[in-house]
């Protein structure tokens, strides 16, 4: 049946499909001719999809790291007797991952939720930022993301479940495009992200994924263009990912200072930073001498942070920021407690950090930065 629209734009993100990933790599030349280099946004994705949803900065849209420091509102405080029991039990990835499953129902979230490894003695001094879906009209802490503006502006479009497989997106896409009701779809697929984790981007079973993605993106797209005039395919990512030869214990490190946590300091150690709230001037000045001395990163000036748009109100997600350098992760974190092989989160200027935007026709704006996408599909969708 031919379709009610003349038109058909489609995004699809790929996530960590970075531009340093599909460098030497053939994926898609022919039919995505058009190529290019795109700034991320510092952070992870917890910062990078909410740019690109919304064309904001993290601090427009208060999205950055899961965890900051406000023990006023949170909401994990029934959870902090698991401290009390064996590190063992209550820190293995399965046990975890079912009690944030009965937090997420309990609470209803309905953005992505993990306590990764957030220790139960201290939850109760943490709050998290992504409680509401990204996907959906609304989803933003602050700012109105793409969907705010399909749904207001009446724009017939789909979005894929985040939640979902790669292969079911796929189908239930295909399935919208038969129909023919559609002007715009976004089109969710996460697993590059979880195997460069893995693997690393040197993999062949990278070669092997992109060669997947290049089968069901030219299969849909045959399917798009059975139904539709013109079909407008664009491909991005939000990052890219490096190849992880270092491992440092910052925790360690900070722990044998001697403070107390709490009374002189708070501190989360995602993967790539450790963020520190400060209550007194002893403490910053021993936390600030013992960074100085760890070689394999730096401390973020504020100037650079506010350059990055990562200088928040109220020092949200950390009055001191320490960055590591670009293949060294934090092990153990409170993100994970064994090393990996591949790794994102680091500042925007390193090649690996660079995300990708293929289409198969020119943009209609002038796509530098992940956060251009948003104005990409503003224009693609006619709002």
């Amino acid at each position: 049946m031919p379709s009610s629209q003349q038109t058909l734009s489609i995004v699809c993100f790929i996530d960590a499909l970075g531009w340093e990933v599909l460098r030497g790599r053939s994926f898609m030349e022919d039919r995505l001719p058009v190529r290019r280099k795109l700034r991320s946004t510092f952070g992870f994705s917890s910062a990078c999809v909410p740019s690109i949803l919304s064309g904001l900065t993290p601090r427009e849209h208060r999205h950055w790291s899961f965890f900051y420091y406000s023990p006023e509102t949170s909401p994990f405080r029934p959870l902090k007797p698991l401290g009390w029991l064996p590190s063992g039990l209550v820190d293995r990835g399965r046990v975890r991952n079912q009690i944030s499953k009965a937090v997420k129902k309990a609470y209803g979230f309905t953005g992505y939720f993990q306590l990764y490894n957030i220790p139960f003695q201290h939850i109760d001094k943490f709050d998290y930022c992504e409680k509401k879906d990204l996907f959906r009209p609304g989803g933003l802490n602050r700012g109105e993301n793409i969907f705010d503006l399909l749904e207001r502006e009446r724009v017939p479009y789909h979005v894929s479940n985040w939640r979902d497989s790669e292969e079911n997106n796929l189908a239930a896409l295909k399935a919208d495009i038969v129909r023919g009701e559609i002007r715009f779809a976004f089109l969710y697929m996460a697993s590059m992200d979880a195997l460069l984790h893995q693997v690393g981007k040197e993999s062949p079973l990278v070669d092997e994924k992109l060669a997947w993605y290049e089968q069901e993106l030219t299969s849909l797209l045959e399917v798009a263009e059975s139904h539709y005039p013109e079909v407008r395919l664009h491909v991005c990512s939000d990052h890219g990912m490096a190849t992880v030869h270092t491992h440092i214990d910052l925790m360690s490190r900070i722990e044998a200072l001697g403070l107390v946590f709490d009374r002189d300091y708070v501190a989360t150690y995602d993967s790539t930073m450790g963020r520190f709230w400060l209550k007194n001037e002893s403490a910053r000045h021993a936390i600030t001498e013992a960074l100085l001395k760890e070689p394999h990163g730096r401390i973020l000036s504020d100037e650079e942070l506010q350059e990055l748009g990562c200088d928040f109100e109220g020092d949200q997600y950390g009055q001191l920021i320490f960055l590591t350098n670009p293949g060294v992760i934090i092990v153990p974190s409170h993100m994970g407690l064994k090393p990996i092989t591949g790794m994102h989160g680091y500042h925007p200027d390193d090649p690996d950090s660079d995300a990708s935007l293929l289409s198969n026709v020119e943009p209609s704006t002038n796509p530098g930065a992940i956060t251009d996408i948003f104005h990409l599909m503003r224009a693609e969708a006619g709002v």
